[in-house]
Formats: structure tokens, C-alpha cells, sequence
């Protein structure tokens, strides 16, 4: 086979620094058009960006020219100046060191945008470390929570 073809959608999802809410809603339209810029610049299609308050999720499909992980440090260190940018209130803002990234099918992708696009809606009843935790064991995925929130 002489090319290389792959789909690996993703959705990714990380909170601020100490789940501080500082994701106002003033800032999130910015915030996220900023971030979807920084996957498109890594070749990293954005499909949905999102988030309320404390965290985001990103449904993208990831460049096979990319790491995860260097494409989450662009993500999260050039957001984080941006966001700094955008009030002196924001001077202390930070992301969690971590984050989790899920692998998607693509016949579930209208329905994770769905779930992207309703955060506020849905955080009415369900808290970020809730939400995070059902991911990670619908994923079967072992953790130890004393190490979790940093």
C-alpha cells in the first residue's frame, strides 16, 4: 500500500486549572473559535468546539502528521495566553495539566456535537468531575481519583 489513510475522530475534553469557573460566557465564543484555529493550523479538522464554565470538549478529527499529545500542548498553551488576553480578571488562567480524548465512530458524531453544543443545558445537572468520570468508565478506563483532579 503506498498511502497512508486514517480517520481518527476525537473528542477531547479538559477543565481549567482547579475547575475555577473563568469560562464566561462573554469569553466562550472567542475562546472556542481560537481553539478551533489552533486544530485547524495542526491540520486537525475542527468539527465541534464547546465547553461551560470550567472545561471544553473538542470533537476534531486528528492529522496523521500529529501526536496527541503535542497537539493537545498547542491546544492548551497558546489557549491559555489567548484567554489571558482577554481581561486582566483572566491573568491567573490555566488549564488542569490533563485531559481525556475519546475515541468517536463516526455514525455517533451528530450526536456528540449535540452533546458539545447543549453543555450549558446539560450542566445543569451534572457537574464537570461527574461528567469526566462517566467518560472515563464508559471507556473502561482505570484511574485512581486521588490523582485525578490536579
Amino acid at each position: 500500500m503506498s498511502g497512508t489513510f486514517t480517520k481518527q475522530i476525537l473528542h477531547i475534553t479538559f477543565s481549567t486549572r482547579a475547575r475555577e469557573n473563568l469560562i464566561l460566557q462573554e469569553f466562550e465564543e472567542p475562546l472556542f473559535s481560537y481553539i478551533s484555529g489552533i486544530c485547524k493550523q495542526q491540520n486537525c479538522v475542527p468539527i465541534a468546539v464547546g465547553g461551560y464554565l470550567n472545561h471544553v470538549h473538542i470533537l476534531c478529527h486528528l492529522s496523521k502528521n500529529i501526536a496527541l499529545a503535542t497537539l493537545m500542548e498547542h491546544i492548551k498553551t497558546h489557549s491559555s495566553k489567548f484567554m489571558k488576553t482577554l481581561s486582566p480578571n483572566l491573568n491567573n488562567f490555566y488549564w488542569q495539566n490533563g485531559y481525556g480524548a475519546f475515541s468517536v465512530n463516526p455514525r455517533d458524531i451528530d450526536k456528540v456535537i449535540s452533546y458539545i453544543k447543549n453543555q450549558r443545558k446539560h450542566h445543569q445537572s451534572k457537574t464537570f468531575q461527574e461528567e469526566y468520570l462517566a467518560f472515563l468508565k464508559a471507556y473502561q478506563i482505570e484511574f485512581d481519583e486521588k490523582y485525578l483532579w490536579n
